[in-house]
């Protein structure tokens, strides 16, 4: 009843924006129904990377990469397409600082991963921006991601075990051959991660060479199992 009463005058004194359309939400999310209900969700993907799948595949199939060369990463959870009005909401977080949007991006999630039947895992590691990268942007956006998820979730962080060594180019303007040799090697462990059931956070994944890369160092130093949570997943 207190909880009731606590949410009723949030939503009074600070009702929700909806951040695609911009009308009142009606609840203290800053996303309204109609807009919601319009999400692009990836319910038909490969069940190890998460890749949008045509819907002529059969449900739970792999997809050719993934067929070709396993990742070493577990699973990935990707609950939304990277596409629509979806883009313009990361870019708003991204790389104009709006942390309401990071802030729903992360609601989202919690409520695609809080499943009562899930083995959660027992950290959550966020992929770990270069010192220069970070200054230049003053945030780590996967970082902030991970915060919210583990304040609802009853995760905790480890923020400092992994490192950057490198200031990559941006993954996003480089081809495919490229890119592998831009991010091979680029991080490195500065503490044993004690957690046998890890989880790296990051925003969106493309080709899911930045975590893989990230999950062969995990893997090595003996983390049994590792799962990639992002935002969403470019088909």
């Amino acid at each position: 009843m207190v909880n009731n009463w606590i949410e009723y005058i949030q939503l009074k004194l600070l009702p929700g924006c909806c951040l695609l359309c911009g009308k009142l939400s009606g609840k203290l999310q800053d996303l309204c129904p109609a807009c919601k209900s319009r999400l692009p969700l990836n319910d038909h993907h490969c069940r190890s990377c998460a890749q949008p799948l045509p819907l002529s595949t059969t449900g739970g199939s792999l997809c050719g990469r993934c067929q070709r060369n396993n990742p070493l990463f577990d699973h990935c959870f990707a609950p939304f397409r990277y596409q629509d009005e979806l883009t313009s909401l990361h870019h708003n977080f991204k790389f104009h600082h709006k942390l309401a949007a990071g802030r729903l991006m992360a609601e989202l999630m919690c409520e695609q991963f809080e499943a009562p039947s899930r083995n959660l895992p027992q950290l959550l590691i966020p992929v770990p921006l270069h010192g220069r990268r970070l200054r230049e942007r003053g945030f780590n956006q996967a970082q902030e991601l991970a915060r919210i998820l583990s304040a609802r979730l009853s995760i905790p962080i480890d923020s400092h075990s992994l490192c950057r060594t490198r200031n990559t180019t941006a993954q996003s303007g480089l081809p495919k051959k490229e890119r592998q040799r831009n991010i091979r090697n680029a991080f490195a462990l500065t503490a044993k991660v004690a957690s046998p059931h890890v989880a790296i956070i990051d925003d969106v994944m493309t080709t899911g060479l930045t975590v893989n890369e990230i999950a062969k160092i995990l893997r090595a130093s003996g983390v049994s199992e590792i799962e990639i949570w992002v935002f969403a997943r470019t088909p």
